[in-house]
């Protein structure tokens, strides 16, 4: 069975995702589609605007046929990470091919990227640094150093559009993991990334999506019909991403905790006396992001440094994560056909994929043995896991309709 990865965040699933997932299968021949998803923290550093199981969920009445969760340190980070984790996943799945949207369209021209990235990786990130410490975007920097380096002077807009970032880093990613995956690219269509305006043809950003759910609008021509239902359910419920209380949260873990952050991942040393003074002079998350804004510090580094504080993320079991790759695969849906994938690629998974967490430690002793690093380290990503779904709980608005240990039950099938 020819199965196709998507590296997805869903939130929510609308009809570009539909477009993308449609057109995956057909230019790649594929009987079986393979989603890698962010779980409960996004690679934006915020929370999703809904649990991993409803957005699992609305993908699969939409026609995915695996949902895997893409482990909490990957999915909360910047781009190379996110998507080297989202490879790794794949990977160790056994899909046939990658495909993925981008403003370019054309994989070529993305690979010539990647691979001047990858073989001047060094230089690039010296200058990148230079370049940020003097308060030029990410994008731009990056961009404006690739540019330079193209033997072919390539337009320096292919390095600065988000969907060009994050395939561009997907193909570094294939590289970097000497993968026999086939990646595929198809031109993203209808609105852009943080457009707040409906696209053409039905098709807005994740973010216009969101924005218009803020001012309850309607956003019914813009999901597809089978998913409507689950969105309006998680609404109706209470189960739906609570801004004001992410915030609370946060400050009460900065008042808490900011003295005693320099072991946490993306928490930069120094800061603390910064933190504070945001925390007690802001009455809106908007406000405590604008306070640590700096040249330095970008909207997005700082997103994943709270939630990084709030999660407790230590700096040096992220980094060995990310050293190692994922130690285990969470699957949190799959059709019949997705199933009958999975059972054919058993033996060449080399990992352990885990449909609920209720025999986890069994199996994790099983696969690792109980007494090496890998078990232990295997354990960290679970803790970390399932530390980041109580919090999540915490965060929606009616707080008394998420089930804090849900990974220990839930897997969802049709």
């Amino acid at each position: 069975m020819r199965a196709v990865g998507l590296i997805t965040e869903y939130n929510p699933f609308h009809n570009g995702h539909l477009h993308h997932l449609r057109e995956s299968l057909c230019n790649t021949d594929a009987e079986v589609s393979v989603a890698v998803m962010s779980g409960h923290f996004l690679q934006r550093g915020e929370p999703a605007l809904l649990d991993k199981w409803t957005r699992a969920e609305m993908a699969l009445v939409a026609g995915v046929d695996v949902v895997i969760e893409l482990p909490l340190p990957w999915a909360c980070s910047s781009a190379p990470d996110f998507s080297r984790g989202a490879v790794q996943s794949l990977a160790a799945l056994g899909v046939d091919s990658l495909c993925f949207g981008s403003e370019s369209g054309k994989i070529e021209q993305l690979q010539r990227c990647a691979d001047l990235l990858y073989e001047n990786e060094t230089i690039v990130a010296e200058k990148t640094a230079k370049l940020l410490r003097r308060g030029v975007s990410y994008p731009l920097a990056r961009g404006k150093i690739l540019s330079a380096l193209s033997p072919d002077t390539l337009e320096s807009r292919i390095f600065t559009e988000p969907n060009n970032i994050l395939g561009i880093e997907y193909l570094k990613a294939l590289r970097l993991c000497d993968s026999m995956i086939q990646a595929v690219t198809i031109p993203r269509i209808g609105a852009g990334y943080h457009d707040t305006d409906s696209g053409a043809d039905g098709i807005a950003s994740a973010t216009g999506i969101r924005q218009k759910l803020v001012e309850s609008e309607s956003v019914s021509d813009l999901l597809p019909p089978t998913v409507l239902p689950i969105l309006h359910q998680a609404i109706a419920h209470g189960r739906v991403f609570a801004e004001n209380k992410y915030f609370q949260l946060l400050l009460g873990q900065i008042f808490h905790n900011s003295a005693d952050s320099s072991d946490l991942w993306l928490v930069e040393n120094g800061i603390e006396n910064r933190l504070l003074n945001a925390a007690e002079n802001a009455f809106s998350l908007e406000e405590l992001l604008s306070g640590l804004k700096s040249r330095q510090l970008t909207r997005t580094r700082i997103q994943r440094m709270l939630a990084s504080l709030l999660l407790g993320m230590k700096r040096n079991l992220v980094l060995q994560l990310f050293a190692d790759g994922p130690q285990y695969l969470h699957l949190l849906a799959t059709s019949a056909q997705g199933q009958k994938f999975l059972a054919s690629r058993r033996k060449q998974r080399s990992i352990p994929l885990i449909q609920n967490f209720s025999r986890i430690y069994a199996i994790l002793k099983r696969h690792y043995g109980v007494e090496t690093s890998a078990y232990r380290l295997a354990l960290q990503q679970l803790n970390l896991e399932l530390k980041g779904t109580k919090i999540y709980t915490l965060l929606l608005q009616n707080y008394a309709v998420g089930n804090r240990n849900r990974d220990f039950f839930e897997s969802l099938r049709t």
